[in-house]
């Protein structure tokens, strides 16, 4: 959940970065002001677990690597994301704050980021020219959201892909059974578990 801070100034980027430092907490920027991200349930936690070890697994060796939810995504104008799991296959540097050349981005919905995550994120991240495929992980239930598009001029299309299923990631070359993302979680909404 992100819950914006009242802020009576505008922020650039780098100004956001700075402050950022001195916080205790995690905050993502909207382009003007910083945005309080509260932390998640566990549920959420072992998703995300999943999904990197998964990524990381299949893409071992072939350049390209999972980072998050530390790695920052620029996004409009100035605003910096923070997705869950992001995958680059570029060189990073170790001490920058944003990721280059990002073509998948992975979120995981909590009760109250549905909005964020399905309209506003959907919306930021159509604006990175190198993103391909935005794919949003339920919760409470065993499913997936698919954006993709062929390039950064195209709209997203979408699908949804249940625990049967293989998500299929061609920008990188791997795919993964859904079911191995919610392994070991224990579902609120009486899906049955992975």
């Amino acid at each position: 959940m992100n819950v914006a801070l009242k802020k009576p100034r505008m922020m650039t980027r780098e100004q956001f970065f700075n402050w950022a430092e001195a916080q205790e907490g995690a905050y993502e920027f909207d382009g003007v002001r910083p945005v309080a991200m509260t932390g998640g349930t566990l549920g959420h936690s072992l998703i995300t677990g999943n999904i990197r070890s998964a990524l990381q697994t299949r893409l071992k060796g072939s350049g390209c690597m999972p980072l998050g939810p530390d790695a920052g995504l620029a996004t409009i104008g100035d605003a910096v994301r923070y997705p869950d799991i992001l995958i680059t296959c570029s060189p990073i540097v170790t001490a920058a704050y944003l990721a280059p050349n990002v073509p998948v981005v992975f979120e995981v919905l909590s009760p109250t980021s549905g909005y964020t995550d399905r309209i506003v994120k959907a919306r930021e991240y159509r604006a990175v020219p190198s993103i391909r495929r935005y794919i949003i992980a339920e919760s409470t239930s065993i499913g997936l959201t698919v954006l993709e598009r062929v390039d950064g001029a195209h709209p997203w299309t979408s699908f949804a892909l249940t625990g049967e299923e293989v998500l299929h990631i061609p920008e990188v070359g791997i795919e993964v059974p859904i079911a191995d993302f919610y392994e070991g979680v224990e579902l609120t909404e009486g899906a049955p578990p992975a």
